[in-house]
C-alpha cells in the first residue's frame, strides 16, 4: 500500500518542504510566488489524497498514520521560515506559536488516546481551522512580492490571527474530550518502564 496513489500523494507534501525551505534562499519575487505555488498544490494533494483513498478503498493503517504528519511538519516549516526570515510582524508572531503548541499538544493527546485505544475525530471547527491557516499561509509566502494596490502580507496575517483562534477553541476541545481518559488509570502496557523513562 506504501506504492499507492493516495500515499504518494501524501509523501510529496513531504517533499516539497525542501522546496518551499529553498526558495526562502533565492531572491526575487518570483521565488515567494514559486513557494506559494508549491504550498497550494501541496494542500491540494491534502484534500485528494484522503478522497482518493475512500473513493478507491484504498484506506491504510500507513496512510492514516502519515497524512497528519505530513501536514503538520509542512506548516511547521513554512511558518518557522517565515519567522526567521523576518516575513511576519511582531504580533502575527504570536498566532504562529498559538497554532505550533497546538499541534505539539494535539499530537501527544493523540499519541496518548491511540495507547487506550480512544479514537479523536477531526471535528468540524478543526476543518476550518485548518482552512484559515491554508488560506493565510501561502498569502503570507507571497507577502510583499504581491499585488502592491493589495495589502497581502496584512491580509494573511489576519487569516493567520482567524486560524490562531480556532486554533485555541479546538485545541481545547480537544484537551477536554480527553481529560477523562487522561484522569484514568494507565492501561497495562509491556513497554510501560520506556514510557516512564521519558
Amino acid at each position: 500500500m506504501l506504492t499507492s496513489l493516495p500515499n504518494l500523494l501524501t509523501l510529496s507534501r513531504i517533499v516539497v518542504i525542501p522546496l518551499v525551505i529553498a526558495t526562502f534562499y533565492v531572491e526575487g519575487a518570483w521565488s515567494q510566488w514559486l513557494a506559494c505555488g508549491l504550498f497550494v498544490a501541496a494542500a491540494v494533494t491534502d484534500w485528494f489524497d484522503g478522497w482518493l483513498a475512500r473513493r478507491s478503498n484504498q484506506v491504510s493503517a500507513f496512510g492514516r498514520f502519515l497524512d497528519p504528519i505530513a501536514d503538520k511538519l509542512l506548516v511547521a516549516a513554512v511558518l518557522f521560515m517565515l519567522v526567521a526570515f523576518d516575513r511576519l510582524g511582531p504580533v502575527a508572531l504570536l498566532p504562529a506559536l498559538v497554532i505550533l503548541l497546538r499541534e505539539i499538544l494535539v499530537s501527544g493527546l493523540r499519541e496518548f488516546l491511540a495507547e487506550v485505544r480512544v479514537g479523536m475525530p477531526v471535528t468540524r471547527l478543526a476543518k476550518w481551522k485548518t482552512g484559515f491557516q491554508m488560506v493565510a499561509l501561502p498569502v503570507l509566502l507571497v507577502g510583499d512580492s504581491g499585488p502592491a494596490w493589495l495589502p497581502v502580507r496584512e491580509i494573511g496575517e489576519v487569516a493567520l490571527w482567524a486560524a490562531a483562534l480556532l486554533t485555541l477553541v479546538t485545541g481545547w476541545d480537544y484537551l477536554q474530550s480527553g481529560l477523562k481518559h487522561l484522569r484514568g488509570p494507565l492501561p497495562e502496557h509491556k513497554d510501560a518502564k520506556a514510557h516512564e523513562a521519558r
